[in-house]
């Protein structure tokens, strides 16, 4: 018999009822965090304070990985039941902020589905694994691997639904993307964070691009040639993954006043791959000279030629 899924909403402020505050002190000073929350998880993750004290910093994060779990939340919920549950895809991971999250407030209650947390650093993966056991949350796995080396590894199944990337570093985003190309994903969601491969590209051919165009004013200084690449690199992305069958919408993820890496794609299958989107692409790769990303990061536009 499968688990009824159920729909637990974030919603900041939410209080609890009175006479369970003398039983709940932390909901004094954190009423941000849900009354079926794990304290002891926000403890550990260093958001509330070992006296249940919420401040105003963990509170800025706090509202940043909710933000994030709400639009999330609603993708999850998208998923057809199946045997075995939601399965999703944490990369980047760092200290798994989001994958504990998710599993508190979500995977929990379903009794199924299970996430994979994929990390570079040997020592937040282990310590995510001990407290993943500390918490009995049995359905989460931590793999120190990259990206990139994730999408062979036997240890993750041939199929996730959910693919995130929460501040993955440069082109770590775009091997979460091909992860999630690979392993037929539902959605992709990401946060792209110092994108820095096309500005180096843009500034090894600043001279030839200055004297071919005048667009290429637009990098000719280098902080320009920094968010120019920021820009084109996110630009890309989009039209890459409408490409391969995916809608694409981009916002906020939380206002510009709480963090300067702020832009949240959110890419769902289709199926319809769009021609004209890879056109585009192709023709931006010319007129940027990035062709030479061809090669790696859009090596599947040759088959939609």
């Amino acid at each position: 018999m499968k688990a009824k899924r159920t729909n637990h909403h974030v919603s900041a402020g939410l209080q609890a009822p009175k006479q369970d505050n003398a039983l709940l002190p932390w909901r004094v000073n954190a009423p941000e965090i849900r009354a079926d929350q794990s304290i002891e998880l926000l403890k550990e993750l260093h958001i509330l304070t070992s006296e249940g004290k919420l401040n105003q910093d963990s509170r800025r994060k706090l509202k940043q990985v909710y933000h994030l779990f709400q639009f999330i939340e609603r993708l999850l919920l998208e998923v057809p039941d199946k045997e075995g549950g939601i399965t999703l895809a944490d990369h980047g991971a760092g200290k798994s902020y989001l994958g504990f999250i998710l599993y508190d407030l979500f995977f929990k209650q379903q009794k199924v589905g299970h996430i994979y947390g994929v990390e570079t650093r040997l020592e937040l993966v282990q310590k995510s694994r001990d407290l993943a056991v500390k918490l009995g949350f049995q359905r989460m796995s931590f793999l120190n691997l990259s990206v990139a080396e994730s999408a062979y590894a036997d240890l993750l199944p041939k199929q996730i639904d959910v693919v995130t990337a929460l501040h993955a570093c440069d082109t770590a985003t775009d091997d979460a993307i091909a992860f999630g190309l690979q392993k037929r994903a539902r959605f992709i969601v990401l946060v792209p964070c110092c994108q820095a491969e096309v500005a180096r590209c843009l500034s090894d051919h600043k001279a030839l691009s200055l004297s071919r165009t005048p667009l290429a004013e637009l990098w000719r200084h280098p902080l320009h040639t920094r968010e120019m690449g920021s820009q084109i690199t996110n630009v890309l992305r989009c039209l890459y993954l409408e490409a391969c069958g995916y809608r694409v919408t981009v916002t906020e993820l939380v206002g510009w006043e709480h963090s300067m890496k702020n832009e949240l794609i959110i890419a769902r299958h289709s199926g319809q791959k769009k021609r004209a989107a890879a056109q585009r692409l192709m023709a931006l790769l010319k007129e940027f000279g990035l062709t030479s990303l061809l090669d790696t990061r859009f090596a599947l536009l040759a088959d939609m030629e």
